[in-house]
């Protein structure tokens, strides 16, 4: 059965994870005061409301306690955001996860009873960041502080030889975990032998990453 979400708030990036999670099958219902906003989303999720819920009525009504989680993506007025995460809660949301700006605000949502805080702007500047500071990065997973999946470009000189060949985990402790084609993950093994345009997966830390790929 698939995962049902409640998005509050289409901002860039209430809109963004609502279309996101439709992707990945879930059900998705979003709801923002601004007409325009709902209207143009409307077509590509479960189900689009136009309301404030700022009113508590208007909040009771989505049935809160029947989603899977509830996000509050609201950026524009705190006060807004705390107050409905509050009212989620106290209305039975099992899984309110709540979007802030700054480490004062996320304190101050856990409090009030927000189960997780998630700082979109600092998590996508930290991804940036990694992603560009490791030669041939293509995509950045954070598994645990220091260590990371990256998707890699195969470097050049590493074309016609194997991890037997490289010796990847003795001279950079990397682990090369698996492979890309066509957007599939697919299984590598020892005696497989590079191309130029390969992508593989590695597991590590990001600086033993970066020495590899330079």
């Amino acid at each position: 059965m698939a995962a049902t979400f409640l998005v509050i708030g289409l901002g860039r990036f209430g809109t963004s994870l609502a279309l996101k999670l439709m992707d990945s099958g879930s059900e998705v219902m979003v709801i923002d005061n601004d007409e325009e906003a709902v209207n143009h989303i409307a077509p590509h999720v479960t189900q689009a409301k136009i309301g404030d819920c700022m009113d508590e009525e208007v909040l009771r009504s989505l049935d809160p306690s029947s989603f899977d989680f509830c996000f509050v993506c609201i950026s524009d007025n705190f006060q807004s955001s705390l107050e409905i995460t509050s009212l989620l809660k106290e209305m039975g949301a099992p899984m309110v996860v709540s979007k802030a700006d700054k480490d004062l605000h996320a304190r101050l949502l856990l409090k009030i009873g927000a189960d997780e805080v998630v700082f979109p702007e600092r998590d996508m500047a930290a991804r940036t960041a990694m992603r560009f500071s490791v030669n041939g990065a293509l995509e950045y997973i954070e598994l645990a502080p220091g260590y990371a999946i990256f998707e890699l470009d195969v470097p050049d000189h590493w074309a016609g030889q194997t991890l037997i060949d490289l010796d990847i985990r003795k001279r950079w402790n990397v682990n090369v975990i698996g492979r890309k084609e066509d957007g599939a993950i697919l299984p590598i093994d020892a005696g497989f032998h590079f191309k130029a345009d390969t992508h593989i997966l590695v597991a590590g830390r990001p600086d033993d990453v970066s020495k590899m790929t330079k």
